[in-house]
């Protein structure tokens, strides 16, 4: 019989359930998956259904892109527009990517002048052996408003203003003069034009298919980093109010009909954060912007908080003490789209930590409280009953959830000689490419890819060497998925 300790344990854990994961169970121990076949859920009468790993391929981590740096993989990723068909017995098509700000090492305060870029990949899938193959085939640099290269390098309190707006930008050293840039997700218009979300700011910038900055999003007051009343948008050290450091717009995509832009932070806001450990980072915001009449609105039109995943590092059954942060979405509709939701366990990270959790969530906001307007929005008020819990203020509903990809499938990576304690850390980009079966015309291959931090054996940057112990291949994993109908 257990002592009374660990039945007052018990008590407690189970009373901060709802408030940890909305009334989901936390994940304690390696959240694994042995299906072998399709599996299906069911959000409102409608059933979505995961098919299964169905193909995968691999850039090598030293492979070296367009500029001459190693090619930094994908922070987020997308098909081009109208590249994508089938020929024959395979699939082709333009993929562009998004790697991050270059490699660097906060901790040494380690930064490169790396220039802001997407990579352009040719990409060739056959279902049939399930081969994807990745061609490096140029790529794109992008320029501010001035027509200057972005800068990599962490801006410290260091800022410039261009067209009324202020950017960030190192004062002096490493990228002096220019805007710092920590680009994290990636949307193509269907004129070529794409956006780019910015760590370092929250802002959402929009480029011309150049690569031109054309105009920025900036964040609502709740979100944008201040700290003593100032803009604070160096990634050293968190803010006193909005975007936690590190923890910018992570998730963007628009609508399949191109009215509709999402906005997803990597987890809480700082004043939305509860005390305690990683845990308490679990009300994320989700912003909805109108983007019919012009591509760069002043205010969301919808304004929703969404709760992450929590988890246990060791995986060893213990109290949750971590949040699963989202590294991507993909819109399916006016009010849903697909969560990439992860920890930070595997190739590439720091320590030993299990593997626990990295899954593709399917999120639906249409029941949600609108925040926009509110003092939640327009100031930095929390949304927390208090700043010991997690608990939202009365009134105010999430977004609903529930998991349509667990990606920890050893039985469907060993098809294609992978494992589970092989996987990558940082899962940050998804997209989704129609299969073109007019038997299956709602069923779509969904490309999930890794960001490998730029660690290479052989590592090249701005001239200079960044080599590593270990490479850590980009990759890209690929699922078949059937919708309820076909996006439009």
């Amino acid at each position: 019989m257990p002592s009374k300790g660990l039945r007052a344990v018990a008590l407690i854990l189970l009373w901060l359930l709802p408030a940890f994961t909305g009334g989901e169970e936390p994940i304690t121990r390696p959240h694994l998956d042995q299906t072998t076949g399709a599996r299906s859920i069911s959000l409102h009468g409608q059933t979505f259904i995961n098919r299964g790993l169905v193909g995968t391929g691999r850039l090598p981590a030293d492979t070296v892109d367009f500029l001459g740096d190693t090619l930094g993989s994908f922070s987020s990723l997308q098909i081009a527009p109208g590249s994508w068909k089938r020929v024959g017995d395979h699939y082709e098509g333009v993929l562009w990517t998004l790697p991050d700000r270059g490699r660097n090492d906060p901790a040494e305060n380690l930064f490169f002048d790396y220039p802001a870029r997407l990579e352009r990949l040719r990409i060739r899938f056959a279902p049939g052996d399930g081969r994807v193959t990745l061609i490096p085939d140029g790529g794109l640099e992008l320029r501010d408003f001035r027509g200057r290269p972005f800068t990599g390098a962490d801006p410290g309190a260091g800022t410039l203003t261009e067209r009324g707006i202020v950017l960030p930008a190192p004062p002096s050293g490493v990228g002096s003069g220019k805007v710092s840039l920590d680009a994290e997700s990636l949307q193509f218009t269907r004129d070529g034009g794409f956006y780019v979300g910015d760590e370092y700011t929250a802002n959402i910038y929009y480029f011309d298919p150049r690569g031109r900055l054309r105009g920025v999003i900036q964040p609502p007051p709740a979100i944008a980093p201040r700290r003593d009343g100032r803009p604070d948008f160096g990634s050293l050290h968190a803010p006193d109010t909005g975007r936690r450091n590190n923890q910018g717009p992570e998730g963007m995509s628009l609508s399949p009909d191109g009215r509709t832009l999402f906005v997803a932070l990597q987890s809480a806001l700082m004043q939305d954060s509860a005390t305690g450990n990683a845990a308490g980072r679990i009300n994320t915001r989700v912003l909805v912007y109108d983007v019919s009449r012009t591509p760069t609105p002043a205010k969301p039109v919808a304004h929703h908080v969404m709760r992450l995943p929590t988890y246990t590092d060791e995986g060893n059954g213990g109290a949750p003490n971590r949040t699963a942060a989202q590294s991507e979405i993909r819109a399916l509709d006016g009010h849903r789209f697909l969560m990439l939701s992860r920890d930070g366990a595997g190739r590439g990270a720091e320590g030993k930590a299990p593997i626990v959790y990295k899954s593709i969530l399917l999120v639906d906001v249409a029941g949600a409280t609108n925040l926009a307007g509110t003092a939640y929005e327009t100031g930095t008020a929390s949304l927390l009953q208090d700043p010991a819990g997690t608990k939202l203020r009365p009134g105010i509903v999430p977004a609903e959830r529930v998991e349509l990809v667990n990606m920890l499938n050893p039985v469907q990576l060993a098809r294609f000689g992978l494992s589970v304690e092989a996987l990558s850390e940082k899962w940050e980009a998804l997209d989704l490419a129609p299969v073109l079966e007019p038997d299956h015309p709602a069923d779509y291959f969904l490309l999930v890819g890794n960001d490998n931090d730029f660690i290479a054996r052989r590592c090249r940057m701005s001239g200079q060497s960044c080599d590593s112990d270990f490479d850590n291949d980009s990759r890209i994993l690929v699922y078949r998925v059937s919708l309820p109908a076909p996006l439009r």
